[in-house]
């Protein structure tokens, strides 16, 4: 059995879950996200908790029922809640601001690289160096996180570059730091 997937799920007051066959809707406050399990996963609501069970044991029943429980808990906590990445903007000249539905990044290339923001999604530039990408869902808000890091990663040498806040990168040392033999 599978420790994730034998874990029942609390709903909290302000969602709402609905299940029509294999597809689960949840509503909340900040929206309404969806998802259909696959046919070898039973998903049953009893009181204020929801109960994924496996209809068979073959390998892929028991892969599932771990990450649909996951995902379901997500899509929970982003309809109460939301999720949000913050990213920093580190280097001389660098920037960030949102123009209309696009995401303008000047990072050492000739022209500002412009990313488009994806429906469901907020993003916001404070100080032209720190982006904040919030959404419900889980994995719209992580994807878009990392398209956006991966336009310009740290440099390994210099540390300049787009990376998540409070992300340490372990700087190398330079030639000049290169001891003598």
């Amino acid at each position: 059995m599978s420790k994730i997937g034998k874990l029942p799920i609390t709903i909290p007051d302000q969602a709402t879950l609905k299940i029509d066959g294999q597809v689960i809707t949840v509503t909340g406050p900040k929206g309404e996200l969806s998802l259909t399990l696959p046919s070898k996963i039973k998903a049953s609501l009893t009181d204020k908790n929801l109960v994924l069970e496996r209809l068979s044991e073959d390998k892929q029943a028991k892969s599932n029922h771990g990450t649909f429980r996951s995902h379901l808990q997500n899509m929970i906590t982003g309809v109460t809640e939301g999720w949000q990445k913050e990213l920093q903007v580190i280097g001389t000249g660098y920037k960030a601001t949102v123009e209309g539905d696009f995401l303008s990044l000047t990072v050492g290339f000739i022209n500002p690289v412009k990313l488009p923001i994806l429906a469901g999604l907020t993003v916001t530039v404070d100080q032209d160096n720190k982006i904040t990408v919030q959404g419900i869902d889980k994995v719209l808000v992580g994807q878009f996180a990392s398209n956006v890091r991966k336009t310009k990663k740290p440099d390994a040498y210099k540390g300049k570059g787009i990376r998540y806040f409070g992300e340490h990168i372990k700087l190398k040392p330079g030639k000049a730091a290169k001891s003598e033999d």
